[in-house]
């Protein structure tokens, strides 16, 4: 696009012969195998989540060859950010917990499958595919939760229903340990204009505004007027930047707390987890041998414990404010 800058968007179909071969081809076989058209069977083999986890590999290789300064990714709405921040975490716990038994269990019944059924079990191709595709996301996820290498700018509008939807995806982000640095308000109406037809939507925005920085506070929050044309162009996209930033650095940290924090108390340990905008109702706690698993809403997170926080077995928490305390102490035990 210029020096030193390029965009990079992803074609599904070319990832897939990529990086999904193997894989696609089961599904897409398995779902011709159920009675589906062979067309339709290859486009429903394009599961959900295949383009985020093909975004993570460009994204790893880029930052294991050091290849770009600064990576921007411009994540799609609240819901499908947090599936693709989520997807090292739930493919690291597959990996860990399920495959190896799947695998197994496919080779030991495959040769009995095939006498009673016409419906193919996944070959070994299939999971050393899976297999392969892991080890090279293997690191992204460290990478995305250090807040000295990444970091969120919440994109919002001076709306109520939107800002309510920004709290939540800080909440989430939160919950994956992503470190936010800044909200960036867009399409602010100028004070400047005269007509009566905006004074109520201006003045409903300069409310919803001094909302939102008492409810991010102390996050900075960045705001850009609306526009009288489209952003295209490298100068619009220019002036852009110098309006919204002035003279701040781009690049620069604006604000860095980090999200979960892991200290020892005198008769245990405290896990601290920062999940603004949550309600007690919202939070569900469980422990599975060394994982705490951490819903909210209809999002979860597997926390894996230290060893010696795993090994105890008195568990209590609280809500308090932003911040939900998990206390670790008592008797050690090997369960």
């Amino acid at each position: 696009m210029a020096p030193n800058l390029h965009i990079q968007e992803l074609d599904i179909q070319e990832e897939i012969r990529t990086n999904w071969g193997d894989i696609y081809q089961y599904l897409a076989i398995l779902l011709n195998t159920t009675g589906l058209d062979e067309i339709l069977a290859e486009e429903l083999a394009v599961l959900p989540g295949m383009e985020e986890i093909s975004l993570l590999l460009y994204i790893n290789r880029y930052a294991r060859e050091n290849a770009y300064d600064v990576i921007i990714l411009d994540c799609a709405p609240t819901g499908e950010a947090i599936r693709f921040i989520s997807i090292p975490t739930t493919l690291e716990w597959y990996m860990k917990k399920l495959f190896r038994l799947e695998r197994t269990v496919a080779r030991y019944a495959r040769p009995i499958a095939r006498r009673v059924t016409d419906i193919p079990l996944p070959g070994d191709d299939y999971f050393q595919a899976i297999e392969s595709l892991f080890e090279r996301l293997r690191g992204v996820d460290a990478l995305l939760t250090d807040p000295e290498i990444t970091t969120v700018r919440l994109v919002t509008n001076p709306e109520k229903i939107v800002i309510k939807e920004t709290q939540r995806a800080f909440m989430y982000f939160s919950l994956y340990k992503m470190s936010i640095n800044a909200i960036i308000i867009n399409r602010i109406l100028p004070a400047s204009l005269k007509e009566d037809y905006f004074s109520d939507w201006i003045e409903g925005q300069r409310q919803h505004i001094e909302a939102a920085k008492e409810c991010f506070s102390p996050i900075p929050i960045l705001a850009i007027h609306q526009l009288r044309e489209e952003i295209l162009g490298y100068d619009r996209l220019k002036d852009l930047a110098d309006g919204l930033y002035q003279d701040r650095r781009p690049l620069d940290r604006f604000y860095y707390d980090p999200p979960l924090d892991l200290s020892k108390t005198d008769d245990g340990y405290r896990l601290t987890l920062k999940l603004p905008f949550a309600d007690k109702t919202d939070v569900e706690l469980d422990r599975v041998a060394d994982e705490l698993i951490c819903r909210v809403g209809a999002f979860k997170r597997h926390i894996l414990l230290p060893r010696g926080l795993a090994g105890l077995d008195a568990v209590s928490a609280k809500l308090d404010g932003d911040l939900l305390r998990i206390v670790f102490k008592g008797d050690r035990h090997d369960g």
